[in-house]
Order: C-alpha cells, then sequence, then structure tokens
C-alpha cells in the first residue's frame, strides 16, 4: 500500500524512519507484514477520524504503532494464540520506549484488541482503532486464505444442492 497524503505521511515520518519499527516489515501477519497492516489501520483509521473531527493525528501515530512488538518467527501455534491476548500490553511498553505518547494514544493501542483483551477503548478514538484494525484484519485473513474459503464454500454448496436433491 503506497500512501500519497502528505499530511498523514508528516504525523507518522518519526515513526517510519524508526528502525527498531522497520523490523516490523519482516514479520508476517495475516498473509501481510505486520509492517503493512499497521499502515493500513492507521490511514484508514486516520481518515475515518478526519471525517468525524476527532484527533487523527493521535490516531495515525498510535494506529500505526499498535502492533509494534517483535516476535520470533517460529513461534509455537500457541504462542501465537496466546500473543493475541498479550500483544497490546508489548505494543504499548515498546512504543513508549521509542516514542513519547499521550495518554490517549497509550489507550488507543492498548485497547485494540477489545474485548479480547482486558483494557477498555475510552475514547472514540480508541474504538476507532479497535473497528478498524478488526476490518482490515478479516480481510487480510480472507485474502491470505481466499482459495481454501473458495474451495470449502464450493464444497458447501455441492455438498446442500445433493442434499436437496
Amino acid at each position: 500500500m503506497e500512501i500519497q497524503d502528505v499530511e498523514y505521511l508528516d504525523l507518522v515520518k518519526n515513526i517510519l524512519s524508526n528502525e527498531e519499527f522497520d523490523r516490523l516489515k519482516e514479520i508476517e501477519h495475516h498473509g501481510t507484514t505486520r509492517f503493512c497492516h499497521s499502515l493500513k489501520v492507521s490511514y484508514f483509521s486516520y481518515q475515518v477520524s478526519k471525517v468525524l473531527h476527532l484527533d487523527y493525528q493521535e490516531v495515525a501515530r498510535a494506529g500505526i504503532l499498535h502492533d509494534f512488538f517483535l516476535s520470533d518467527p517460529d513461534r509455537t501455534k500457541k504462542e501465537r494464540f496466546l500473543s493475541t491476548f498479550t500483544h497490546p500490553k508489548y505494543a504499548v511498553l515498546n512504543a513508549c520506549k521509542y516514542f513519547d505518547l499521550t495518554d490517549k494514544e497509550k489507550n488507543i493501542i492498548e485497547s485494540h484488541m477489545f474485548p479480547l483483551y482486558i483494557s477498555l477503548p475510552k475514547y472514540a478514538e480508541s474504538w476507532i482503532v479497535s473497528s478498524v484494525d478488526k476490518v482490515v484484519g478479516t480481510y487480510e485473513f480472507c485474502q491470505k486464505f481466499k482459495r481454501q474459503i473458495s474451495y470449502a464454500t464450493n464444497f458447501f454448496f455441492i455438498v446442500l444442492l445433493n442434499t436437496i436433491r
């Protein structure tokens, strides 16, 4: 995803130029990279927040940092599953190590997995990033498995049609 929006890019340029953040380009995430996923969530959340006259600056920054944690590519399935419930805490800690964050930005990052993670979204901006993350993640997941989903759907319809006859 290539973004041409100069205002958005100006808001996140210090994050995009950070060497540690750049490592997210090496981590697979929903069939893309964690970097690309974070960029999409951030940019789409920024656009929604802007239309709604909310704090789009903090949304852009927190949105891009919402999955800023590093993980071993050789994690077990159990470790990957558990990460679903714990990574918001690590993303906040990691983001705070490299960037100055407001309380709102911390809440946006920490609560983006609500209700799977116990941190409650306190701001409208937190709800937006959480919702956009789920939509983008679902889309990426479906793209990753679209061939398998297509086969499963076709199989389901063949069974259904044969059952009806």
